[in-house]
């Protein structure tokens, strides 16, 4: 139906005129109080944002001279935040002279990775940031992991 009788029908019923899409052609409009609309349509989104699953970074700082039971204690907390889903970022922190030897610190994040490699993936490639050096694990997806 033309604009002009939609917005007439829509004032003789006392409730608003609203374009609900404007994709269409041509557009699609609806009858309703606007107040009532508005409502609805907030109520869906945090309904939709609720299913949402966010994925949040965690952090495990290691020192290139940690001892094993360190290791596996921190590795162990590692797994336990990725198998809900959560990224972790691995820091390896470097004080005084233990700067003169990166390898360490290196060789300590790829043996982490190593540990959790059945569960999860090195998203970045170890980066240094002046006294530390940084990486990545993601979980590996669901479907990659029951098959």
């Amino acid at each position: 139906m033309p604009i002009r009788e939609a917005l007439e029908l829509a004032k003789k019923e006392g409730l608003d005129l609203i374009e609900v899409g404007s994709s269409a052609n041509p557009p699609v409009c609806k009858l309703t109080e606007y107040g009532r609309f508005r409502y609805h349509k907030t109520k869906k989104e945090k309904e939709s944002r609720k299913a949402q699953h966010q994925v949040k970074v965690k952090e495990i700082k290691l020192k290139p001279n940690i001892d094993v039971h360190d290791f596996q204690t921190k590795a162990k907390k590692a797994r336990s935040i990725l198998e809900k889903g959560h990224k972790v970022r691995l820091t390896c922190i470097f004080r005084g002279r233990e700067i003169l030897h990166i390898d360490l610190g290196e060789k300590v994040l790829q043996q982490f990775a190593e540990e959790l490699k059945d569960i999860a993936n090195p998203e970045a490639a170890l980066k240094r940031m002046g006294r530390t050096l940084v990486t990545v694990l993601a979980p590996i997806a669901a479907a990659k992991k029951k098959a």
